[in-house]
C-alpha cells in the first residue's frame, strides 16, 4: 500500500461519497436547471456570506475566471510572487485575459508588505496598466493569514484607490478550522473568493467562486467561454456538497496528525520550517543532496513525497485518507532513516 503525502489532491472518494455522487438528480447547469449543482452553489454562498456561488471544473478556472469578471483587457493586479494564481497557473490571466500581473515578494507569514502594495499600484497615467485588483492567499503554504491584516489591507486598497480584492482561499476551510473562526468571517473583507472542494475537504474535482451577483453574473460568462460550462455536472457537484455537510470539521485531524509528525521530525533533528505545523503541510529545509537522498528512500518504501528534484524544501501534506495506522507507518519510517 502506497502512502502518498504529496498533497491532499489525491485523496479518494468514499463509499458515502460514491453513493451521493450515483445518486445525483442532475439537468443540464448550463442553462441553470440541475437542482445539485444549484444546491452546492446555495451552500457556498451561505458559508462564504456572499450573495451567490458558481461551480467551477478547478481552482485554477476559479481564480482565472475571477480575474477576468474582475478586471478588463489591459489592466494589472497585485499578487504575492509565490503564490499559487501567479506560480501554478500557466500564466492564464496574461495569455487569455491580456492581464498584467505585478507581483510582489511576501513576507515569512505569507502576507504582501502593505506599503510595497500601495507603491505597487500604477497612477492614473496613460503610460500604465491601470491597477484594479489585488489578489492574497489564504492558508499560504500551510499558514493562516492573520486575519487584522488582511481587513487593514483591504480596506486601504479598496478605499483609498477603488481596487477590488479576490481571494485564492483553496485551503481555506484549513485556516477557518485552525483558528475555530467561521468561514465568512474570513471571507468578509474581500469583494469574492475561490474555495477548493478537491483538497483537504476530498472531492474528486471542482472549486466554487463566490462574490456578489453581477459579479457571478460575469464569471457564469467568462466560465463559459473558457470551457468549463458543464451539463449534468450534479453528479460532481454532488460529491462537493457531501464535503461541506460531512468533511469540514474533520479536517482538524488532518491538522492534529500533521503536528504529531512535526514534532516527530524536530525530536530526530530534522529542521521544520517555522518548527510546526499550523494546518495540514510540513516542511523540512535541508541541503538539495539530504532531501533527493530523503525522497527516494521514502519512495522505495511506498511513501511519495512533494519533492522536485532542486532546492531546499520538501513538502508533507496531511490529507483524509491519512490515517492514525498510517502517520505510525511514515514516522517509523523516518525514526529508521539513516540520514548519512
Amino acid at each position: 500500500m502506497i502512502i502518498d503525502l504529496r498533497s491532499d489532491t489525491v485523496t479518494q472518494p468514499c463509499e458515502k461519497m460514491r453513493q451521493a455522487m450515483s445518486m445525483a438528480k442532475v439537468g443540464d447547469d448550463v442553462y441553470e436547471d440541475d437542482p445539485t449543482v444549484n444546491l452546492l452553489q446555495e451552500k457556498a454562498a451561505t458559508l462564504s456570506g456572499k450573495e451567490a456561488a458558481l461551480f467551477m471544473p478547478t481552482g485554477t478556472q476559479s481564480n482565472l475566471v475571477a480575474i477576468l469578471a474582475h478586471c478588463q483587457r489591459g489592466d494589472s493586479f497585485i499578487v504575492g510572487e509565490h503564490a499559487h494564481i501567479y506560480q501554478y497557473e500557466a500564466g492564464g490571466s496574461a495569455v487569455l485575459g491580456g492581464t498584467l500581473p505585478k507581483p510582489i515578494i511576501e513576507n515569512e507569514d505569507g502576507t504582501l508588505p502593505l506599503e510595497k502594495v500601495l507603491a505597487s499600484i500604477k497612477p492614473k497615467d496613460i503610460h500604465f496598466a491601470p491597477t484594479t485588483l489585488l489578489c492574497l492567499e489564504n492558508t499560504f503554504n500551510g499558514k493562516v493569514i492573520d486575519l487584522g491584516y488582511q481587513e487593514t489591507v483591504c480596506q486601504t486598497v479598496r478605499k483609498k484607490h477603488g481596487l477590488k480584492v479576490h481571494l485564492d482561499g483553496a485551503r481555506l476551510f484549513n485556516a477557518s478550522i485552525a483558528t475555530n473562526t467561521e468561514l465568512k468571517k474570513l471571507t468578509a473583507p474581500y469583494d469574492s473568493v475561490s474555495l477548493c472542494l478537491s483538497k483537504g475537504l476530498g472531492a474528486p474535482v471542482g472549486s466554487v467562486l463566490c462574490g456578489n451577483t453581477d459579479f457571478i453574473s460575469r464569471a457564469k460568462a467568462w466560465r463559459k467561454m473558457l470551457g468549463g460550462g458543464m451539463r449534468q455536472s450534479g453528479v460532481l457537484a454532488a460529491a462537493g456538497l457531501f464535503c461541506l455537510e460531512h468533511n469540514i470539521n474533520r479536517l482538524k485531524e488532518d491538522h492534529d496528525r500533521a503536528s504529531t509528525l512535526a514534532e516527530c521530525l524536530i525530536n530526530l533533528g530534522w529542521q521544520v520550517k517555522d518548527n510546526q505545523a499550523q494546518t495540514n503541510m510540513i516542511f523540512i529545509n535541508d541541503s538539495e543532496q539530504t532531501l533527493i537522498k530523503l525522497n527516494e528512500t521514502m519512495k522505495s518504501n511506498k511513501i511519495l513525497l512533494s519533492y522536485g528534484g532542486a532546492g531546499n524544501s520538501l513538502r508533507i501534506v496531511l490529507h483524509k485518507d491519512i490515517t492514525d495506522e498510517g502517520l505510525n507507518t511514515v514516522i517509523n519510517a523516518f525514526n529508521t532513516y539513516q540520514r548519512n
